[in-house]
């Protein structure tokens, strides 16, 4: 039945329509830093998120953003608007209203102006033609600001805020600030993956804590985070009174810990979990939640300001064929429309077209090479921001010759979320896929984004102490091969798993070997290097090197290191020795030998101490 709300809001719809305005606040808006987000609110129509003519589908907000700076070229950037209520949802849970908003990050520096259009029509919402439909007035539709430049200090690395530092780009096989701005490598968290199945989120409910074989069991109750509630600070957002504590907590305990990007779905209705949908209800995909995506913006806005890159799985291998048959159809193109309308403006943000994407024994029936390369242009051509397409594979290698072979050469796909089920193939599979991408045109970024098997994957730091394979194998192996970073899944058959993880410090000991290794790649100019294997000698490690300048060594606790050497007889000069401890991270070290010389074969020498261990030896000019 419809909201009473909503049908008052029907019944007087085609009067408030002749009489919309524009509220933009012009006094709040005048200035507003480089990266950072402008949330203009337009008084349009009233009307409600059930109402019978769907303010989600017959209405279309476009709001053109120009810019105008002396030392850059002009910008002009069109952007989408969406439906608010009464926009301040996240506070009200309101379902009615008359706003309607548009947010827009800035990348030039200088004077802005912009023009809005509010436009009705059936479906317009799907059409990206800005001249169709019947236009709706507004009494004030255009608008101008001033875009001051962002503080940023890139030589401390204690500044994490996204807005403060750009945009992230792929280039290459890694991530970089966007205009030339440093590398950068991701290390943080795959689980829960079903992170937004929050009980403080409005609307959030689990259909069924059913598991199909392969899946973690889900427990009964909503995320809570209550370990994390301790871990919020005065001045850190909330919602409706205290709402929120435990998730913003726990994003500032993995930021704490050096962790710099979380993995989660939005949208799991058939999947694993059942709990997650940007929807009012999981089987109306028409009909979008004005308080519960106010709600997550707001989580949003903190993990960008905690240095949390957003990783946006829009679906799984379960529902991939949920909308349009897996088409990028009517619901598809709603769906994809409303995230991007929302949250595009976020400067650190991957969208990934699908866990496990493609069929599996368990789910036969999923997308085709065809549906990936719709998918992958339809998002890459309404982002108005252009953020990074990736797609997660399945875990084994025959799995990703059959997905991802299709997919090489895709301009729109910028590159892999890659799962393996058995960790000793990291390095080999990164190694491979990265050569196939370079060889079809277009080089593919990957994140090593989920570890196998799905029933241990990462286990608490309590049953694995060292996580000595996964240090060894998928941390230090993914990290040498080249790949982007590092995302940890948490195995479903151990406590604290994929679906009920609510503490993340069950992984303490995790985030710190994970922040060593990324504290070591920040020393190297681990863009500009290859894999080297064969000019390691008597190691069963892995060899990273920028030829005849710097080489970064992994040997693991079954070498014997005095044997170890490698081969510097394609460079010249002398080269400083110097040793990594991944265990206990720290300052480089001096071992038995300091100085090596080109044009020869060299041997390592002993670490500093317990040569029983693994380390990490770099050697440079």
């Amino acid at each position: 039945m419809m909201p009473y709300s909503c049908r008052l809001v029907a019944l007087s719809l085609h009067l408030i329509t002749l009489m919309a305005s524009v509220s933009v606040g012009q006094a709040e808006i005048r200035q507003v830093k480089q990266w950072h987000p402008l949330e203009v609110a337009f008084n349009g129509p009233a009307t409600c998120e059930q109402a019978a003519d769907n303010p989600f589908t017959n209405y279309r907000l476009l709001v053109e953003f120009k810019g105008q700076s002396g030392q850059a070229a002009d910008q002009s950037v069109l952007v989408r608007g969406f439906y608010a209520a009464d926009g301040n949802a996240a506070e009200t849970s309101a379902d009615a209203g008359n706003v309607w908003k548009v947010v827009f990050a800035p990348d030039l520096v200088g004077k802005w102006t912009y023009h809005a259009k509010l436009s009705y029509g059936r479906d317009i919402a799907l059409d990206p033609n800005p001249s169709t439909g019947t236009p709706v007035p507004l009494r004030v539709a255009d608008g101008s600001f001033e875009v001051l430049p962002a503080v940023s200090d890139e030589s401390t690395p204690a500044v994490r805020d996204f807005r403060q530092r750009g945009r992230i780009v792929v280039e290459g096989h890694h991530f970089r600030f966007a205009n030339q701005g440093p590398y950068w490598l991701k290390g943080g968290t795959d689980s829960p993956e079903n992170l937004l199945a929050y009980e403080d989120f409005d609307g959030t409910f689990r259909v069924s804590a059913e598991a199909s074989d392969g899946e973690a069991q889900a427990s009964e109750e909503l995320h809570r985070y209550q370990p994390h509630v301790g871990d919020w600070r005065s001045g850190d957002p909330v919602w409706q009174g205290g709402r929120g504590k435990g998730l913003i907590g726990g994003i500032n305990y993995l930021a704490s810990q050096g962790m710099n990007s979380a993995y989660f779905l939005t949208m799991n209705i058939g999947g694993d979990g059942k709990d997650v949908w940007p929807f009012v209800q999981p089987d109306n995909f028409e009909r979008f939640d004005c308080s519960k995506l106010d709600q997550w913006e707001i989580v949003f806005r903190h993990m960008q300001r905690q240095g949390l890159l957003m990783h946006v799985v829009t679906q799984e291998t379960e529902n991939e064929t949920l909308f349009d048959g897996g088409d990028t159809g009517r619901i598809r193109q709603l769906y994809l429309l409303e995230l991007i309308a929302r949250f595009a403006h976020h400067p650190a943000l991957v969208w990934n077209l699908g866990e496990e994407n493609g069929p599996a024994h368990w789910t036969p029936v999923g997308q085709t090479t065809a549906q990936r390369q719709a998918m992958a242009a339809f998002v890459k051509r309404r982002d108005p921001y252009g953020h990074p397409v990736v797609i997660h594979s399945h875990a084994t290698p025959q799995s990703k010759d059959e997905l991802l072979t299709g997919m090489l050469g895709n301009p729109h796909l910028d590159g892999i979320g890659f799962q393996v089920a058995e960790r000793k193939q990291v390095h080999s599979e990164i190694i491979r896929w990265h050569r196939l991408s370079s060889q079809a045109g277009k080089q593919w970024l990957i994140g090593m984004d989920e570890i196998g098997q799905w029933h241990t994957g990462v286990k608490p730091d309590a049953d694995d102490p060292q996580h000595d394979t996964i240090r060894r194998y998928v941390l230090w192996g993914g990290l040498m091969a080249g790949a982007a970073g590092v995302e940890w899944y948490f195995g479903a058959k151990y406590p604290s798993n994929d679906l009920t993880c609510d503490d993340w410090r069950t992984r303490a000991r995790l985030w710190q070997l994970t922040r060593q290794a990324l504290d070591f790649f920040r020393q190297i100019p681990y863009w500009e290097m290859r894999p080297e294997q064969k000019l390691l000698k008597n190691s069963e490690g892995y060899c990273l090197a920028q030829l005849g300048k710097t080489y970064a060594i992994y040997l693991p606790d079954t070498d014997d290191k005095a044997r170890v050497a490698l081969d510097l007889t394609e460079a010249g000069g002398q080269f400083r020795c110097q040793w990594f401890d991944p265990l206990q991270g720290g300052p480089l070290q001096s071992g038995a030998r300091t100085q090596l010389s080109g044009g020869r074969v060299q041997e390592l020498g002993q670490p500093p101490h317990h040569p029983e261990q693994d380390w990490v030896v770099l050697v440079r000019q």
